[in-house]
């Protein structure tokens, strides 16, 4: 029986792109159902006419070398190791470096990109966000989606450009379906963050949404509660001023709130010529 009010074509591309089905694999569809049973009793009983390979003849090997997947990693371990990659890197290069090779967090498995930083290694503004999106996520730089188009806007209002600040997440890697990202996740990560903050040693930090804020202020408190006022927070070797600001994504969704945003911004600017 068909359902009385069937959900839209836009309807459901909006909900698979919620759940994080946002690509196309194939040219076709595949019915995964079709010869199910066939399949099946193939792989239960070989055929000793045509078996699958010689006894003698080794596994094919892909032309650029055999795949390792890497394997799950315990928390407390992902941390350990997090810690001693991040600590060895001297310069942010050689971190990010560090950062490409650790497998501690879960969400690197299903990232296309590892999404480090975007901006000047000279900077002495700070912006740190949430995770990764799917632009960001395709791009490998953080904040270059709609979000990002906005924060590049807001910045340019106070004559701020991509040379005068750096940004960063704390998260490296897209959370499938843009969730926010768990505390496991987070922690796997923290210890790159906080050598970064350390190398760059920036005047003060801006605090880009909720989850970022939470984190780095280690605080519950909401982002309207949290935004607009100077924070401290001890991060990357010693106690900074930070400034939670509301995220880009949630001005797209709620322009009224744009107006916090700009006296938060010229806060901004004002301290940045003080410190300058």
């Amino acid at each position: 029986m068909a359902h009385p009010n069937p959900p839209s074509t836009e309807a459901l591309l909006k909900l698979y792109a919620g759940a994080g089905v946002d690509e196309t694999i194939a040219a076709e569809p595949v019915d995964w159902f079709e010869g199910v049973e066939k399949r099946r009793a193939a792989r239960a009983v070989p055929s000793p006419q045509t078996p699958d390979r010689a006894p003698d003849r080794p596994a094919p090997v892909p032309p650029d070398g055999p795949r390792k997947r890497a394997e799950p990693v315990a928390p407390d371990d992902a941390v350990m190791d997090a810690r001693e990659r991040a600590s060895n890197a001297q310069t942010l290069g050689e971190l990010e470096k560090a950062l490409e090779g650790f497998d501690g967090c879960p969400l690197k498995a299903t990232a296309k990109n590892t999404c480090f930083k975007r901006g000047s290694d000279d900077a002495k503004i700070m912006l740190v966000g949430e995770g990764p999106g799917r632009d960001e996520d395709l791009q490998g730089l953080p904040f270059v989606g709609r979000a990002g188009q906005l924060l590049d806007k807001m910045l340019a209002a106070i004559s701020l450009g991509e040379d005068d600040v750096y940004i960063t997440n704390i998260v490296y890697w897209r959370p499938p379906g843009n969730r926010t990202p768990t505390p496991q996740e987070v922690q796997a990560c923290a210890p790159f963050l906080e050598r970064q903050v350390e190398l760059l040693d920036p005047d003060f930090l801006v605090l880009i949404g909720g989850p970022a804020s939470h984190h780095i202020l280690e605080t519950s408190e909401g982002i309207t509660r949290l935004r607009g006022k100077w924070r401290e927070c001890r991060i990357g070797g010693k106690t900074r001023k930070a400034m939670p600001i509301l995220h880009p994504a949630y001005l797209l969704r709620t322009p009224a709130a744009k107006r916090h945003a700009w006296r938060d911004m010229l806060t901004i600017e004002a301290a940045h010529k003080t410190d300058g």
